[in-house]
């Protein structure tokens, strides 16, 4: 079976008060069309194709997908208008898959039976049950169960509107079908509008079964219109997101109080606590411990490994058995070996850290390769940055480098070596030695501190 997928997302999005177009509105870290694009990803369209219109230039910026071919519709005249724009790129042998870029949560397997469905000659449509079915299009059925037709809210009467299964506005059907009911569409409504589920009534007309197919839950189907819309669907994502990693082995001080923005694998008995972040890929091995408040982004956590409270780490890589935090900052190609340790207010940029090296309190590394063993001291910077070039400090194994230590590079501490506390290194260190370099200090006799005036 030959598949198109027809993303609808030419919609304005007036009520989001944003100049952000509504399909661009972040979800996860992601935009809602990015979401519905990761799901045709998964039904292996040979093609798909976004129908844009407001904002349409920006959108296109974002999404920057190769693979989509996009179509504009100039003009927003309903749903049934905004698909027969995208249908003269489509051969009447394949099968067409309607999407919306304002509904993110469905997923592939729902939407297969959709596709069964086509596969036997049918019209595939997407309901849901509702409690409070409100402002959406009902599934009329006969006597004997059949869909017969759609009716909008707007245009329902009492009767129509007490149906409690509603139009997610999800369907497939064979584009030679589509074109044909399309081309027959008239806006004689409450909108002015064509509307696609009027091809509902076609289909019956013409002997065409439509199977109604149930989705799993109200959270799959939820269109996104305004920014509560938006919230709502992100805590159901946010608790899909939490179960996957329950269900993987994770330990979760609180499921609610967790952000997933990415995707994140975890080994067995890893504990997050609250408040984590985490955003792109992200792997935890068995055991790791992350401390409440933390921001994980791209990064890979060796087995025992554990972060304190209140961590930034940026596109890393830690390895096992070492000691984060709390509040200390892991910035990108930062690379930590085993057993290391990096204590508070200490930054790691651009550099490779070896076995068993501590770096404890209130240090900048950066641009450097520091061996295994290394003691690096409080207040310890390497300067890197000479206003206008970055260069490397190397520290072999087994250094011990003084609390206020100004590293200036490109700089070597020899293997063994010692440098006195409060010393400027401007020069190599030879291994197994102590190197100063402080100032002669003075006492001004007869000095007296500024006072302020009156």
């Amino acid at each position: 079976m030959s598949l198109s997928i027809v993303i609808l997302a030419a919609g304005q999005g007036k009520r989001m008060n944003s100049k952000l177009p509504k399909v661009l509105q972040p979800l996860a870290g992601v935009p809602l069309l990015g979401h519905v694009l990761t799901t045709t990803k998964h039904l292996s369209a040979q093609h798909v194709h976004v129908v844009y219109g407001h904002g349409g230039e920006q959108v296109r910026a974002v999404i920057n997908d190769p693979s989509v071919n996009w179509v504009l519709q100039a003009q927003q005249l309903g749903t049934g208008h905004a698909l027969a724009q995208a249908m003269p790129h489509i051969a009447d042998d394949q099968t067409v898959l309607v999407l919306y870029g304002d509904v993110p949560l469905t997923r592939a397997q729902t939407l297969q039976p959709l596709l069964d469905a086509v596969a036997q000659g049918s019209v595939g449509l997407l309901s849901v049950k509702l409690a409070d079915p409100t402002g959406y299009g009902r599934i009329v059925r006969d006597n004997a169960g059949r869909v017969v037709r759609i009716v909008e809210h707007k245009d329902a009467n009492t009767k129509e509107r007490g149906i409690d299964e509603a139009n997610t506005g999800l369907l497939a059907a064979k584009a030679s079908h589509l074109k044909q009911w399309l081309a027959q569409l008239k806006n004689d409504n409450a909108q002015g509008e064509y509307y696609l589920t009027d091809i509902v009534t076609m289909a019956v007309r013409d002997g065409v079964n439509v199977e109604a197919v149930l989705a799993p839950s109200e959270a799959e189907v939820l269109g996104v219109n305004d920014k509560i819309q938006l919230a709502e669907v992100e805590s159901h994502l946010r608790s899909w997101r939490a179960k996957d990693l329950m269900q993987q082995g994770a330990t979760l001080a609180d499921p609610a109080r967790i952000d997933i923005r990415g995707e994140v694998t975890v080994g067995k008995d890893v504990f997050i606590d609250v408040n984590v972040v985490f955003v792109g890929r992200v792997h935890l091995a068995d055991g790791v411990r992350i401390g409440p408040n933390c921001y994980l982004k791209d990064t890979q956590i060796g087995e025992g490994t554990e972060l304190f409270s209140n961590c930034v780490t940026d596109q890393v890589v830690i390895g096992p058995q070492c000691h984060i935090g709390p509040f200390a900052r892991l910035r990108p190609e930062a690379k930590l070996a085993d057993h290391v340790h990096i204590g508070n207010f200490v930054e790691v940029k651009k550099s490779q850290i070896g076995s068993g090296s501590k770096a404890n309190h209130l240090t900048y590394i950066g641009d450097a390769v520091v061996g295994s063993g290394v003691n690096i001291g409080a207040g310890t910077i390497t300067v890197n940055y000479d206003g206008a070039n970055k260069w490397q400090t190397v520290i072999e194994d087994n250094v011990f480098v003084g609390s206020g230590s100004m590293l200036i590079a490109p700089v070597t501490i020899g293997a063994g070596a010692n440098t006195g506390a409060g010393s400027t290194i401007t020069k190599d260190a030879p291994a197994g030695k102590l190197t100063l370099a402080r100032s002669k200090q003075v006492t001004i006799e007869g000095w007296k501190r500024p006072t302020k005036k009156s």
